[in-house]
């Protein structure tokens, strides 16, 4: 069936308009980026195929090009538009955190964070360099490491502070099993940092833990 043949209510695109984005499954937000369907199937059931071949909407955003010229009704035209889209997302979260002091947009510093690290094979260690008004300097990745681990090197860290001119910072690292529980070497290191941060004068206002689906908070937690 064509989506054209459908409801008025029924259609992606027109649901959008008149109930917003998020009102829209996995499926019918795809369908709307990929505008058409192919032989045999419209738009929508293109993009339910998609999703079972790629196991979910996240499978499909990550996959490499390869693979995603690979599925039918997909190319390379397709996978450079939803990479500029991911990308421009990136950029969205990050200039919001820019603008406006980081702790009135707790969402958007977790969202910046989920998007630039879940998807590490390995383990990344990063920092949010923060001016006097919490608000973004620079997003940095400082260390990688392999699937178990990062090390992480204080003097590192402070050598950057010091040369971002940073007043605070937020820490960030990925888990690559999935799981975002914080382990003994995560509170050991961010103990290890505090202090020697503490000597020039810059905050640690935080440490997030990125998993799947899930992002644990050091602060919220009461482990700094």
């Amino acid at each position: 069936m064509n989506i054209k043949d459908l409801p008025l209510f029924e259609r992606p695109r027109e649901k959008l308009l008149r109930q917003g984005a998020k009102s829209l499954s996995d499926s019918e937000l795809l369908a709307i980026f990929l505008r058409t369907g192919v032989s045999g199937q419209s738009a929508i059931e293109l993009a339910r195929q998609l999703l079972i071949d790629f196991g979910s909407l996240r499978g499909i955003l990550g996959a490499d090009l390869t693979h995603f010229c690979h599925a039918r009704g997909l190319g390379e035209a397709k996978f450079c538009q939803l990479q500029a889209c991911v990308e421009m997302t990136k950029r969205f979260l990050s200039e919001t955190l820019v603008k406006e002091n980081v702790f009135d947009s707790v969402d958007a510093c977790r969202q910046y964070l989920t998007a630039e690290l879940r998807d590490q094979t390995n383990e990344a260690f990063a920092c949010l360099y923060l001016d006097n008004q919490n608000r973004l300097i620079q997003f940095e990745t400082l260390f990688y490491g392999t699937i178990d681990g990062a090390a992480v090197y204080p003097r590192v860290v402070v050598e950057k502070c010091l040369h971002k001119k940073a007043a605070a910072v937020i820490f960030a690292h990925n888990h690559p099993s999935g799981i975002a529980e914080p382990s003994q070497a995560d509170r050991a290191i961010t103990i290890r940092l505090k202090q020697a941060l503490s000597l020039i004068d810059v905050n640690v206002l935080d440490h997030f833990i990125i998993g799947d689906g899930q992002v644990v908070s050091f602060a919220e937690r009461g482990l700094l």
